[in-house]
Parts: C-alpha cells; sequence; structure tokens
C-alpha cells in the first residue's frame, strides 16, 4: 500500500498517537477537539501532496524545506502559520504538531510494511520533504503575521494618547512612547535607561516600590498621582503597573499604562461641590448643613461642649426683588453670603437654606454672650448699605438663636428653635436677634 493511501486509511490510528500528544500540549486558543480535526486535515493535505506531480525545480526545493510556488494565493501550511498565531501558540508549540504527527506516521507506517524499498522510499522522502516544506511554510507565515501583529502593536502605542512606558527590573525605562514624553516634556530617547527619580517624579520612591512588588507578586497594582508639568499646570493622572512574563512564566518587565483624568476628575469634583452647594452663593446648603450639623451635635454631645444655631432671614428681601429685579436680588444674596462669612470664625458653618433664609452653626461658642455678639455683628454688617449695578441698596436680617441643650436636645430641635426665635424677632419689627425661649416659654427679644 502506498504511503499516501496508508495514511488516508489509517488516519484514526494515527491520530490515536495525536490524542495522547494532544493531552500533554497546552492549545491556548483551541480545544483538544479542535486541535484533533486540524491534525486530521494536516494528513490528508499532506497524502495529497505525497500523490502530487512534482517538477524537478519542486523537487529540489522541497528537498531543502523551501516554499514551492503555488496557483492558489495560500497554502494549508500557510493557514496553519496564520491560525497558530492568532491562536496564540508559540513557535515551539507550532512545531510540535508537525514532530507529533511525523513520529506517529512513521511509527506506524514502518509496523505496517514489513521491507521498504523502491516506491515506499520514495513516499518516504516524498513525507518527510512534505513535512519540511509544510513546517518552513507555516513558520514563515507565523513569523510574517508576528512582525506584523509587532508592528501594528508599536504604532499603537506611539500613536496612543496614553502615556505608555516599559521599565525593566530594575525601574529603568526600556520604551516610552511620545505621550509619556510629552508628560515628562523630553524627548524618548531621554527617558530611555532613566528612573523615575532621574526624571524628578515627586513620586518616584513610592512608585519604585509599587514597581517592586508587582515584580515579587506578579500582580497588578492601580494607582493615582498629581503631575506638575513643565508650564507650572498640575495634572491628574491614573496609571496601572502590570508584570510582563516571559514563556517560563517569570517577569521580565514592567509595563506602565497611565491616563490623564484632569477633565474627569475636576468634573467629578464640581458635581460633588455642586450636590453639597448653593450654585448662586457658593455656600454649603441644606443637605451639606444638616450633615454638619448633626455631626457637631454629635460632637458637642459627647465632649459636652455648648452648641449654637442661627437662623437668619432677611427684611425686605421680596420688596427688593420685585422693584429691582431677580439679578440685583442674586447679586444681594451673594453679597450677604459674604458678609455672614466674615462675621464667622473658621470652625464655624454658614450656609444658604433657600431664598433669603440663611443658617450658622456656631461650634465654638462657649458662652451666651458669645452668640449675643455674633448675631449683632451680623445685624451691623448686613445694615452697611450694598453697591450693586451701581445702586444703593439696603437690606436689614432678623436672626434666631437657639443653644445646646438649653433649647433642644437633637439636630431637628435645636434647628426649629432658631427659625421659631427667628420669626419671633421679624414679629418684633425686624433688623434684631431673639433667643429662643426655655421648652414652654416664649423667645427673649434682644434689641
Amino acid at each position: 500500500m502506498q504511503l499516501s493511501d496508508f495514511i488516508r486509511s489509517d488516519t484514526e490510528t494515527i491520530l490515536h498517537d495525536w490524542d495522547a500528544f494532544a493531552e500533554t500540549f497546552c492549545a491556548p486558543g483551541m480545544s483538544k477537539a479542535e486541535l484533533r480535526d486540524h491534525a486530521g486535515e494536516m494528513l490528508l493535505a499532506i497524502a495529497d501532496d505525497i500523490d502530487s506531480a512534482q517538477s524537478a525545480s519542486e523537487q529540489v526545493a522541497k528537498s531543502k524545506g523551501n516554499e514551492v510556488e503555488e496557483v492558489e494565493a495560500d497554502s494549508w501550511a500557510k493557514i496553519h502559520g496564520r491560525d497558530r498565531h492568532a491562536s496564540g501558540f508559540d513557535v515551539k508549540e507550532t512545531v510540535s504538531e508537525f514532530r507529533a504527527l511525523r513520529a506517529s506516521v512513521l511509527m506506524h507506517w514502518t509496523k505496517a510494511t514489513t521491507h521498504v524499498a523502491g516506491q515506499d522510499l520514495e513516499d518516504l522522502t516524498r513525507f518527510n520533504e512534505a513535512i519540511d516544506q509544510a513546517v518552513a511554510e507555516s513558520l514563515n507565515q507565523y513569523s510574517h503575521e508576528k512582525e506584523m501583529q509587532t508592528r501594528l502593536f508599536g504604532a499603537v502605542l506611539v500613536a496612543s494618547p496614553d502615556p505608555i512606558g516599559v521599565l525593566d527590573l530594575e525601574g529603568r525605562y526600556i520604551y516610552a512612547n511620545e505621550a509619556m514624553a510629552g508628560m515628562f516634556a523630553v524627548s524618548r530617547e531621554a527617558i530611555i535607561g532613566k528612573t523615575n527619580s532621574d526624571l524628578n517624579l515627586p513620586l518616584a520612591s513610592e512608585f519604585q516600590q509599587q514597581v517592586i512588588q508587582v515584580i515579587a507578586h506578579q500582580t497588578t497594582h492601580r494607582g493615582d498621582a498629581t503631575h506638575w508639568c513643565s508650564a507650572g499646570e498640575t495634572r491628574r493622572y491614573e496609571y496601572e503597573l502590570a508584570p510582563v512574563l516571559d514563556e517560563e512564566g517569570r517577569c521580565e518587565a514592567v509595563v506602565c499604562i497611565s491616563r490623564d483624568v484632569t477633565e474627569r476628575v475636576s468634573a467629578e469634583e464640581e458635581a460633588r461641590r455642586n450636590a453639597h452647594h448653593d450654585q448662586l452663593t457658593g455656600l454649603p446648603n441644606r443637605r451639606l448643613f444638616l450633615d454638619r450639623l448633626d455631626q457637631e451635635f454629635k460632637h458637642a454631645k459627647r465632649r459636652h461642649q455648648p452648641l449654637a444655631v442661627l437662623f437668619i432671614d432677611l427684611d425686605g428681601f421680596k420688596e427688593i426683588n420685585d422693584s429691582m429685579g431677580h439679578e440685583v436680588g442674586d447679586l444681594l444674596l451673594v453679597g450677604v453670603a459674604g458678609r455672614l462669612s466674615e462675621c464667622i470664625r473658621e470652625d464655624d458653618t454658614v450656609a444658604r437654606l433657600g431664598g433669603d433664609e440663611f443658617t450658622v452653626i456656631l461650634s465654638g461658642a462657649t458662652q451666651r454672650r458669645d452668640v449675643e455678639l455674633i448675631a449683632q455683628s451680623i445685624i451691623n454688617k448686613l445694615a452697611m448699605p450694598f453697591l450693586i449695578a451701581e445702586q444703593s441698596v439696603h437690606v436689614s436680617a432678623s436672626i434666631g438663636a437657639a443653644l445646646l441643650p438649653e433649647h433642644a436636645t437633637s439636630p431637628d430641635g435645636l434647628l426649629r428653635a432658631a427659625d421659631e426665635a427667628m420669626f419671633e424677632a421679624k414679629r418684633s419689627a425686624g433688623n434684631r436677634f431673639c433667643f429662643a425661649g426655655a421648652t414652654g416659654q416664649k423667645a427673649k427679644i434682644t434689641n
């Protein structure tokens, strides 16, 4: 029986050995069944190659393992090389498939043939030449795909807007793309061989420790950093360090991919600020005020310290808004917010609850007299005319004050007591402040 016919008729027997080979073979992008099907197709292609007519020049080329000119654009061996590269095989794994097939065919053929001579020897020669040529074509295609991938990957790295660098095991850069060069304001060549310390990165020492941990544990690390550009601009970056492993699974380098998140962080901070601050005046809004009041209340209760709340409402604001326009009214509120902030201490909080209502948390007031002085200073400050749109605008304020523990035993109770005291001041002609009365007692007016 000719070798080509033997291969076709005994394909399953030959592939039986292939199954044992496949059990020990790591196929990154293929299942064992897919590998076996491909092996069967390879055997049939080799059998057809043995039977095909062959010119003298083709015989010489095959004997040297060189590619023979094909009518078709791609031979099955080229397709094999391209598929194996796409599936994640390395060169050793790609060649080992042919080696396993050759060994299985020769073992079973010699067992089935008692005497090898004449045509049998020629078939064996054609078989080995077909295997050698297939290996050569497959590896050439594999190398072509690998080189093209490397070129494309290199082009992507160079063109990437994200700073990307590769560091050796000592923390020195062995690659940097254009974006990284721009971040450091130097050429790519000036980065190679340098550490982050050499490049004056503020967090160089901490960064180097992170690189050491990535190498030691072969895990990724994500972090963020602030970078001061040469023009004095501050930029925020997120970065990821990842190990680069060789074929033996050992770390041979560390890749660092950074991303400029300055605009995103700024937008997030702005969103957080808008959620907790009044957009007109910039003061804390009701939500942030209530949160701080709750925290200050707990702190004061724990330490047995006094706490005071002022509730402020502008007198005649609606009339000003109606007669002079909302734009003047808004500017007046901004001016009031500024003057209120000037009257309190650093540890205190002034907030705008909405409309022309403001509140103040006096966490540092230790005596009733301190609250009176601050409230009176606010009244005096707001009584001074505001110059808005070349007009002199006059406004006054009614202020209610409540103290812990004299007037309330909860944050809501403290705010409610101050609110009621403010209305008492407003009912008494305004432009004054009023302490909340003790439980069941009328608020006390202070002129």
